[in-house]
């Protein structure tokens, strides 16, 4: 299922004269998901086009040395 099949199933409710979208746990988890796909594709290619504008050398792209982001979360 893609991103868009899941915006596709849902389905219309109206209560208390107020309209609803309506849609399964399971393809809210997967637009989630989704969407967070989009995001983290859009910090790599952001990434990537600082490295490139910084000629490859990845100090001047402000990308950090592993080693001392390693030591951080490790």
């Amino acid at each position: 299922m893609s991103g868009l099949d899941a915006l596709q199933s849902v389905q219309f409710v109206t209560a208390n004269g107020k309209r609803f979208a309506v849609l399964s746990a399971d393809d809210w988890e997967y637009l989630i998901e989704w969407l967070e796909t989009l995001e983290d594709t859009q910090v790599a290619l952001q990434a990537l086009n600082d490295l490139k504008a910084a000629g490859g050398d990845r100090n001047r792209a402000g990308w950090l040395a592993w080693d001392s982001v390693a030591q951080e979360i490790g």
